[in-house]
């Protein structure tokens, strides 16, 4: 009991939000320690890492024949096993050198969130990889329900409140009241589903080929799912490789044809939301009138979305202070709970 003490004193807590574009840390009293591509560069000789995070994603699609720049994670959970294993020690590594040297010693306590629709496989090759990568307890939470704590929601009120919260891989939508998810939906759908309809159309119209990080650029920099109030078209100039000729090639492509491009996976968006809208119970949707909607993840920052979920549901749209963060916070706050939870329970023994 002494020694289970005593390790809870000089181990640390870690909130880690393993998505499948962007992998961010907690660590407890220090709050967001890391946050990093979900991308390892592998020696396709030696097959050791040779980088991870953001000195990896440099290398996409610009590495040389003997080395491979990939994303283990897909759709929210683990496609490659031991590349994701290597991944989450770098990163819990890393997280561990900010804490003092006799914290680094104890395996840290570790929260991780992922997405609803998680299978009992899936769930079980998050808790390997995360206890192969040096986890000491771990304890998973559903993303929806990490990244409505993470925004503020009052989740613990007997009142329904809405959170959609997209992703690189996935969007998950969760309505939850009295600390539980009531209705919820995951579609495997985001961000990269977003860059693949842009390199898609660019291929189709104009012949070009372009990567996956210039496909992220167009979207940031001229993407958007609604008109804007002066619906201004703007042009961007896009580089890649020219399908016949196989040579460099470079057009001039709109913000309107790059936001019909992306009607497909919004859409997609759009339909999981009314979906779980349509089955919540009728006094947690008459909440949600007043309440509204609640959009976090990177996906959540494409222009016009809000407006867009809100003409298709009739109810306010707010997007998160800062949506990319949201999943990591709320594991933070979470840990943090566990810790008083632990405590009261401590006491009541007494």
């Amino acid at each position: 009991m002494l020694r289970q003490k005593l390790a809870r004193f000089l181990s640390s807590d870690i909130g880690i939000d393993l998505g499948t574009a962007n992998c961010l840390v907690y660590l407890k009293d220090r709050g967001i320690v890391l946050s990093e591509p979900s991308v390892v560069a592998i020696s396709k000789t030696t097959h050791e890492a040779l980088a991870v995070g953001d000195d990896a994603k440099k290398m996409l699609g610009r590495t040389p024949e003997n080395i491979m720049a990939l994303r283990p994670m897909k759709y929210g959970v683990i496609a490659d096993f031991e590349t994701t294993e290597v991944m989450l020690r770098h990163f819990i590594e890393k997280a561990k050198l900010i804490l003092p040297p006799r914290s680094r010693l104890i395996r840290p306590r570790v929260l991780i969130a992922v997405p609803s629709g998680i299978t009992e496989v899936e769930t079980r090759a998050v808790k390997d990889s995360a206890e192969r990568a040096g986890a000491g307890d771990i304890f998973l939470i559903e993303e929806p329900m990490a990244s409505a704590i993470g925004v503020g929601l009052p989740v613990s009120e007997p009142t329904g409140s809405m959170i959609v919260d997209i992703g690189g891989g996935t969007t998950e939508v969760a309505v939850i009241s009295l600390a539980g998810i009531v209705e919820k939906k995951s579609v495997r759908v985001g961000g990269d589903e977003m860059d693949e309809a842009i390199g898609q159309h660019l291929k189709r119209v104009y012949n070009l080929i372009i990567g996956a990080r210039t496909a992220e650029e167009i979207k940031i920099k001229i993407g958007s799912a609604y008109p804007s109030d002066d619906d201004q078209e703007i042009f961007l100039e896009v580089k890649g490789i020219d399908l016949v000729s196989r040579m460099p090639k470079a057009i001039n492509v709109s913000s309107h044809e790059i936001r019909a491009a992306l009607q497909e996976p919004v859409t997609s968006i759009v339909e999981a939301v009314r979906g779980t809208l349509e089955k919540c119970p009728p006094e947690l949707a008459s909440d949600l009138i007043d309440r509204g909607i609640m959009l976090a993840g990177g996906g959540s920052l494409l222009r016009g979305l809000d407006r867009l979920i809100s003409e298709e549901t009739g109810l306010p749209v707010f997007v998160a202070e800062d949506p990319l963060k949201a999943v990591a916070n709320g594991t933070g706050i979470v840990l943090q709970e566990m810790d008083n939870m632990a405590r009261a329970m401590a006491l009541s023994k007494k």
